[in-house]
Order: C-alpha cells, then sequence, then structure tokens
C-alpha cells in the first residue's frame, strides 16, 4: 500500500529546551512559530526545525550530549550566502566554530555545535564563494 508524503521536519531531542531555542532564535535570528513548555518550533523556508523535551519515560534514549563529545551520524546542513558573516554571527552570540573553513568539491563549509552537541554544517555553494 502506498502512502503520500505529507511534509518533512527535522526535531531534535534536548533536556535543556531553553538554552536550545535561545541559542537557535539567536543564530536563525527568527523567533519559534509554536513553542509550549516542552516543544518548539522554527519556520526556516522550506524546512521545520521542531525542538523537543522527551517524555520521562524516553529521556534515557536520547541522552544528553555535549559539543566536545558529540559523535551522531546525523547534522543540520544550512547554506548560506556569505560563510564568513555567519561564522561572525555565532561567535558573536557565543557559540564560535571550533574549527577553520574546509575546502569541498560543493563549496566552503565549516563545522559548528549547538549547546546540545549537535553538529551544524554551514555551507556556502562554489556558486557564491570568493575565494
Amino acid at each position: 500500500m502506498a502512502f503520500c508524503l505529507e511534509e518533512t521536519f527535522v526535531a531534535l531531542a534536548s533536556l535543556q529546551l531553553d538554552l536550545q531555542v535561545g541559542f537557535y532564535s539567536s543564530f536563525l535570528t527568527v523567533e519559534p512559530t509554536v513553542q509550549t513548555a516542552s516543544y518548539a518550533e522554527f519556520q526556516l523556508n522550506s524546512l521545520r526545525l521542531a525542538i523537543f523535551v522527551p517524555s520521562a519515560d524516553n529521556k534515557a534514549e536520547f541522552g544528553n550530549r555535549q559539543a566536545s563529545n558529540s559523535s551522531s551520524a546525523m547534522s543540520l546542513c544550512l547554506e548560506v550566502s556569505d560563510l564568513e558573516g555567519a561564522i561572525a554571527h555565532l561567535i558573536a552570540i557565543g557559540h564560535p566554530p571550533p574549527g577553520d573553513i574546509m575546502q569541498a568539491s560543493h563549496g566552503k563549509e565549516i563545522y559548528a555545535y549547538d549547546p546540545d552537541g549537535n553538529r551544524l554544517i554551514l555551507h556556502q555553494s562554489l556558486s557564491r564563494s570568493t575565494a
């Protein structure tokens, strides 16, 4: 039996909802479109980013990681028009990327991390790169 995919979004579990919402509000320069005591949602162009507090029964499944020991295979990839500007913004909000800009076959990119240690890949495509 076939099904029709209605919508796709990314959801991040966090035991620090207020800290995560503050980070993403500052970094993305938008406020959540939905926010409750245990859930927040940001609308980013065609992507919805949801952050939720796992129920008490499921907290162990999600575990709280920090950037220094993050080992998740998943990354939130964000294409930006100005990578250096995005890096400056991360530094300004107190979350500097730990490494240097990398040159990839598709353009320039850098890794950054949210307060829970989820990896962000900020990418500037070749067509937007000047160097």
